[in-house]
Formats: structure tokens, C-alpha cells, sequence
């Protein structure tokens, strides 16, 4: 394919697949649950934390999660005591437990209560046209309080290798315009252009087979080679071919 087929190839999959119905059997139906944006935002960070695995028991495990929190997640970040975290001792996805879980939920009180918000923190770190660094430094003030240390584990740093996927999923969610029902557009502070594609397997074999990434491992590195051949089909929106890659790899088996 030349590189004008192929963009006409993936913008027609992103048509095809960038569509409400794509929400019925994705994780991403969780945050459409609450229309406050704190509400939106924490439950979708929650959400991308434990979106590995089986695509049913993310969405089942994360229902639960919400309803742990009341239903109410941004209020029982603010005001959950030590006590409120005991609830959640049970809970459990895959390597993800209650232990990590009561952590999550106490950081991301100090991150609005002291940080201005997870928007904030992201937003702060502007140093370059992408946002690797400001998830590296999102990680080192999501830490900062005394945690368990493999906690550590369930926030990527895409600065030691790691491609990041979970997180610059969230990211997607958050940023790109919701045109199409699908993504939020909350956080205009950060531009689409500096999104990353979330590359997991399903993207990483597509992408492979149309040429846009010729490393086999889905680390850092692909990452970067992929963002790069992503942006030379469109330098606003990159990350829109998320769906394509994602769509082509999952419901077509391609």
C-alpha cells in the first residue's frame, strides 16, 4: 500500500470503528456512567488500571470497584476515612488487589486535595511534544505517599522501557474531542497532538503487518516508532488510529 492508500485504508476503520457501539464491549463504558468530570476522570483511571486481561472481566471487576466506592468515586476520594478502605480488602484483578486498590484510592485523594487533580498533574509536565515525561512524573507524585512496593507495578514508566499502554489509554480517553460519543475531551489542557498510541498486542500485529512498526517487542521503543509513522498520517490527531489498529486486530482478526 502507498502511504496515501494506507491513510485512506485506517481513516475509513476509524469511521467504522470510532462509534458508540464500540462502547457496549469495552472497559470504556464504565466512565460514560457518570457525567461529573472528576466522577469521569477517577473511574476512568481506575478503570485503564485494571484494563489487562479478558475485555468481561475488566468491565465486571471495574463495576464492582464503582460500586465499592458508592457509586460516587470522586466523593469517596474526598472523604473516605481509613475505615472506608477496609471495604475493598477483597477486591481483586488478577495481580491487582485490595491492598493496591486502598492505595490507589488514597493517592488519588492527595492528588486532589494537594495536587489540583489528575488534569493537573499530567498538564504540568510540558518539556516536549509528547507526554512520556509527564507520565514518569505523574508516577513519581502518584508514589509519594508510603505504599506498598509492588504497587508500584500497576502505574507504567514509560521512561524505564515500558510502552505505557494502560496509561496512555486513560490519556486518549481524556483528551481527544468527544466528536463521536466515545472519548471524553475533558482536559483541553493537553493537546492531541502529544497523545501515544495505546500499543498492546492487538495494535502491535497490526500495526506490524501495515508497516508501521517493525520492532518485535511492544516496549518504549516501539512506542516511539509507531507515534512516529502514526503523526506522518495525521500530526493533530494521531491516536485516533487507535481504533483502527485495535478494531482490525480484535473484531477482524486481521
Amino acid at each position: 500500500m502507498t502511504k496515501t492508500e494506507l491513510k485512506e485504508f485506517l481513516d475509513s476503520k476509524v469511521l467504522q470503528y470510532e462509534h458508540p457501539i464500540f462502547l457496549e464491549s469495552d472497559p470504556l463504558q464504565i466512565p460514560h456512567r457518570f457525567s461529573i468530570k472528576e466522577d469521569i476522570e477517577i473511574s476512568a483511571f481506575l478503570t485503564a488500571t485494571i484494563a489487562w486481561g479478558n475485555r468481561k472481566s475488566i468491565i465486571t471487576n471495574a463495576t464492582r470497584l464503582m460500586e465499592l466506592m458508592d457509586n460516587a468515586p470522586h466523593e469517596f476520594v474526598l472523604q473516605h476515612q481509613e475505615s472506608d478502605l477496609e471495604r475493598l480488602s477483597d477486591f481483586v484483578h488478577r495481580t491487582f488487589n485490595g491492598k493496591d486498590a486502598s492505595y490507589f484510592i488514597s493517592s488519588l485523594q492527595n492528588i486532589y486535595k494537594n495536587h489540583g487533580g489528575l488534569e493537573t498533574v499530567f498538564a504540568k509536565d510540558d518539556k516536549d511534544n509528547f507526554l512520556q515525561s509527564s507520565i514518569s512524573s505523574f508516577k513519581k507524585t502518584f508514589f509519594e505517599l508510603p505504599h506498598p512496593i509492588r504497587t508500584q507495578k500497576h502505574v507504567s514508566d514509560p521512561l524505564k522501557g515500558s510502552a505505557a499502554k494502560r496509561i496512555n489509554m486513560f490519556l486518549r480517553w481524556m483528551v481527544r474531542p468527544n466528536k463521536t460519543g466515545v472519548d471524553f475531551g475533558l482536559w483541553e489542557s493537553i493537546g492531541t497532538e502529544r497523545l501515544s498510541c495505546p500499543l498492546d498486542v492487538h495494535s502491535g500485529n497490526v500495526a506490524r503487518k501495515l508497516k508501521l512498526l517493525k520492532r518485535k517487542q511492544n516496549d518504549a521503543k516501539a512506542l516511539a516508532e509507531l507515534d512516529e509513522n502514526l503523526r506522518r498520517l495525521d500530526s493533530v490527531d494521531p491516536v485516533k488510529y487507535d481504533f483502527a489498529l485495535f478494531g482490525l486486530g480484535v473484531f477482524e482478526k486481521f
